[in-house]
């Protein structure tokens, strides 16, 4: 995966031609009609999703983005194909990380919803992402149960991720969920085993953050557009810290994304560059 190149006029004339500014989100997510996950978004059975160098992007930089699609956060992912990806995209491009491979989870509440989570492939060009983007199934679920299961995009991450990044480099990865409610605390090996069809261990959020945390740096984007959402991020910044992350304009999370990744990884990226120049020259 991720060995296309994100070309921005090929995504504006498709955009234009899919009528993604004007459709409503029930045209352009299909399978919230069917109220069922993609069989490709399925998690179940899944080995690992990878995220590989190539002769396009030789230096990936691999992005887990695990989007809130419970009732009240379902908006999210339709402003995203509108505007926000091809902004986040090129943003990260232009802002020096020519590099990145972006995964989509789809994250809901295993208490109570059918697919609390999604699963995308590490992508890097403009129609392979929009793919996945649209065929993420928004079920609008949730429950009265103080929380969502942002812990599964650290479950999936830390168990069922690959990164020439970390295998190569030992360069962390970056993981943003994006939410407006607390971290469920407890993932059940019940719940494993129904979505992975495996699964032996009941794992604390902690412990699921811990392991993330050893591959990928872990940022959570606060929604604050509600009461509830102001309570639930001073939680976030107790758990996080300065990687929970605040706005009250959705429409920003593109911007706060690439700012993040770029500011992470451009000058990091810039050493190992000049690092490969100067071994390139020849002595004599």
């Amino acid at each position: 995966m991720g060995s296309t190149r994100y070309d921005m006029d090929a995504r504006f004339d498709r955009a234009r031609k899919e009528g993604y500014a004007s459709k409503s989100a029930s045209e352009i997510f299909t399978q919230n009609a069917k109220r069922r996950v993609h069989e490709s978004m399925n998690p179940k059975g899944i080995s690992f999703r990878e995220s590989r160098d190539s002769s396009v992007h030789p230096n990936s930089v691999p992005i887990v983005l695990g989007l809130d699609v419970t009732g009240s956060m379902g908006h999210i992912p339709h402003e995203l194909i509108k505007e926000g990806l091809p902004k986040l995209m090129g943003g990260i491009i232009q802002g020096g990380v020519p590099d990145p491979a972006l995964l989509f989870l789809g994250i809901g509440d295993h208490e109570c919803d059918g697919y609390p989570l999604q699963v995308g492939q590490f992508e890097s060009g403009d129609e392979e992402l929009d793919m996945w983007l649209t065929r993420t199934y928004i079920e609008s679920g949730g429950g009265g149960n103080a929380g969502e299961s942002y812990l599964l995009a650290w479950y999936f991450a830390a168990f069922h991720t690959r990164t020439d990044a970390f295998e190569k480099r030992n360069q962390k990865g970056l993981l943003f969920t994006v939410g407006d409610e607390p971290c469920l605390k407890t993932l059940p090996a019940s719940a494993i085993r129904e979505l992975m069809g495996m699964g032996q261990q009941t794992f604390k959020h902690t412990e699921l953050l811990a392991e993330a945390q050893k591959r990928y740096e872990v940022f959570h984007i606060s929604v604050l557009h509600s009461g509830q959402a102001v309570d639930a991020d001073k939680g976030w910044k107790d758990l996080l810290g300065q990687n929970c992350l605040s706005t009250e304009d959705y429409r920003d999370v593109p911007k706060v994304i690439k700012d993040v990744v770029c500011s992470r990884f451009k000058d990091e990226l810039s050493e190992t560059k000049n690092l490969g120049d100067f071994n390139n020259i020849q002595m004599y």
